[in-house]
């Protein structure tokens, strides 16, 4: 059974949770919390802070902790959001506002295998047995 929104108030942070600084940050970019019809959605931040318990431990759904509500209803907004770009849209106004509040600082750079330069057995040299005359 999922948690009451005053439940969720009263309930202790836990590790690796959302702090309230970053649930503040974080709330006004969500879409709305109350659908315009249906039953109403399980808190965000419940949700969110679910989301982040399975990238962190890397667990499979069904082994989220119950505090985080049902595994079906986390995953799936998890895959709805992401099928929406709402994800996308999250960071980019995330790093938009910490841009604004100059917290960036620079260029991040990336490097993948077209660019790094693997052992030389691994790029592609000659192989095979060496035959002695």
């Amino acid at each position: 059974m999922a948690a009451s929104a005053e439940q969720l108030e009263n309930q202790e942070i836990g590790r690796g949770d959302l702090s309230d600084a970053q649930w503040s940050k974080l709330k006004p970019l969500l879409p709305p919390q109350k659908p315009k019809t249906g039953r109403p959605a399980i808190n965000h931040r419940q949700i969110i802070n679910g989301i982040l318990w399975i990238l962190r431990t890397g667990a499979p759904w069904r082994d989220l902790p119950t505090r985080y509500g049902i595994h079906s209803t986390v995953s799936s907004r998890f895959y709805r959001w992401r099928k929406a770009g709402i994800w996308d849209d999250i960071l980019a106004k995330l790093q938009t506002i910490a841009d604004y509040e100059g917290r960036i600082v620079g260029r991040v750079h990336f490097a993948d295998s077209t660019v790094v330069r693997a052992h030389q057995h691994a790029a592609g040299a000659k192989g095979g047995k060496k035959i002695k005359h």
